[in-house]
């Protein structure tokens, strides 16, 4: 098993979604953060001030799945989080070494 973290735009998150529900990928926690990576951060102008946005809003999705199927989703969120442009985001996929279903007590394979 395998948790894949992907940091996305925003505006992705349906895109994604979407395209992970059509491959049959169920079940994954979406989170409201912040961060800059290469763009680090942009200025604005507010009422005639300018200010300068250190940390970009972005969307951190966590999914588990099994090992053979960590392939084909970082293919699927990679394909529909893209833009071409910079901040697209990043995917980061590690071990997982236990699950465990609260409400069954089912675990690893059977609880994801």
């Amino acid at each position: 098993m395998k948790r894949i973290e992907a940091i996305i735009k925003p505006f992705k998150l349906e895109d994604v979604k979407d395209a992970l529900a059509e491959a049959g990928i169920t079940g994954m926690t979406v989170s409201d953060v912040k961060g800059y990576g290469r763009q680090q951060g942009h200025s604005e102008l507010y009422r005639g001030a300018e200010y300068v946005v250190d940390f970009i809003p972005k969307i951190k999705l966590d999914l588990i799945v099994s090992s053979e199927n960590v392939d084909s989703t970082i293919e699927i969120i990679s394909n529909s989080a893209k833009t071409g442009k910079i901040g697209d985001g990043k995917i980061f996929v590690s071990s997982v070494e236990k699950v465990v279903r609260i409400r069954t007590g089912e675990e690893d394979e059977e609880a994801i």
